[in-house]
């Protein structure tokens, strides 16, 4: 057993003295079911400079423009943006706007339109832009922040080769966050999600570009995310139990990070989260270290209580509405989930075809009209103003005959 220095635990924190309790408290809170009616997004882009997007960010640039919406990684207040909406910092200086859930997905879109636009408004006045891909495709990967977090991560990362500094500082992604449904239908859900996975990664790639250079990959922002850590960024279990199966998932994942006072969060190497919760480090971990390590936990479905789905590329600001749309249509009704798992079977494990190839892959493509399909059909029953459902069909319309970039 290796002694550590110990932490201030908040006051609600339970110690865990075992990992079947461990296992016990993660299956507990990994999926909150119950009739499906929120959705939420959290938006991610890289930020640049207007008059030269090859120019370096630098710290002090970020921290003007974004003034009193700054997070606490730059020493700001963290003031929420006009319509509610957090702002956050990633390792690179990518700024990130996460919504409120919504029951209504018209007016998530119209508060986070409003977001987007103040937040543009923001940089511009600082000469500042946001980025248009899921990779910077002009600067090489710099990190901005130089936090314990940060610096073990990069750490950690490291020795698996140079896809976790461009995950970390180079990427930007779009998720969309669904509620996990009835208990009864979470494992039909769980696993239509991660099946349309390899399709709509493939249909909404658009960072062909690193560091000024193409890289032959249609979607390197995942091709980074996969390679950074394969056993903490590849798709989570899918199977009749998806809780269990995520509680041994994150048990069996090393530890990335280990919080103490200090600026050393460097882990023992190889130490897993159940290995702590046996007594391999001491003290045991509490519910809020539990909580702590499934925020290192990085694969392209991720649950949340909700499910967050992490596998698209961030979207030029006007056009993230319709992936947004696509997925919330196909998981409004539990007829449409079923559709959606028969008309994927084919292409559910293609995840490095999707990356490398985007809808250049034959069977992605075939596969992708199909879902497009399903997904125009089910639109109208989300009640979207007609303009903005036109918008949405057209697009994917478009898509299916093949013209989407």
């Amino acid at each position: 057993m290796i002694i550590l220095t110990a932490r201030t635990a908040p006051p609600s924190a339970q110690v865990v003295s075992t990992r079947a309790h461990a296992e016990a408290y993660i299956a507990s809170i990994c999926f909150k079911t119950g009739p499906p009616r929120l959705v939420g997004v959290e938006l991610e882009w890289t930020v640049h400079h207007a008059d030269d997007p090859r120019r370096p960010l630098e710290h002090d640039n970020l921290v003007a423009a974004l003034g009193a919406h700054a997070p606490s990684e730059l020493s700001g207040p963290q003031l929420p943006l006009p319509n509610g909406s957090l702002l956050t910092v990633e390792p690179g200086g990518q700024v990130e706007i996460s919504t409120a859930p919504q029951p209504e997905l018209s007016t998530l879109i119209s508060l986070t339109s409003g977001d987007i636009a103040y937040v543009a408004e923001l940089l511009r006045q600082s000469g500042l832009v946001l980025g248009a891909n899921g990779t910077d495709p002009f600067r090489p990967q710099k990190r901005l922040l130089d936090t314990p977090r940060y610096r073990a991560m990069e750490r950690a990362f490291e020795p698996v080769g140079p896809h976790g500094r461009t995950m970390m500082c180079s990427t930007a992604g779009l998720q969309v966050c669904l509620d996990a449904g009835e208990p009864h239908r979470l494992p039909a859900r769980w696993a239509a999600v991660h099946a349309l996975g390899p399709v709509l990664s493939a249909a909404f790639a658009n960072s062909p570009e690193l560091c000024g250079a193409r890289t032959g990959w249609a979607s390197t922002r995942m091709r980074a995310v996969s390679g950074t850590d394969p056993g903490r960024t590849s798709p989570a279990p899918v199977g009749a139990d998806p809780a269990l199966l995520w509680a041994r998932h994150a048990l069996d994942t090393p530890l990335v990070c280990l919080r103490r006072p200090g600026d050393d969060w460097t882990p023992p190497a190889g130490v897993t989260l159940g290995d702590w919760a046996d007594g391999a480090l001491a003290p045991a971990p509490t519910t809020d270290d539990i909580d702590y390590h499934l925020s290192t936990m990085f694969p392209p479905v991720r649950p949340r209580g909700y499910i967050e789905v992490r596998y698209l590329d961030t979207q030029r600001p006007g056009e993230w509405v319709v992936p947004v749309v696509l997925l919330t249509a196909l998981f409004h009704r539990e007829s449409t989930v079923d559709a959606v798992l028969d008309v994927t079977e084919d292409a559910a494990d293609r995840w490095e075809q999707a990356a490398r190839y985007g809808l250049a892959d034959p069977v992605l493509a075939q596969v992708a009209a199909k879902v497009f399909e399903l997904g125009v059909r089910a639109i109208p029953a989300l009640g979207l103003p007609a303009e903005l459902a036109a918008l949405v069909t057209e697009s994917l319309d478009r898509a299916r005959a093949g013209e989407l970039a």
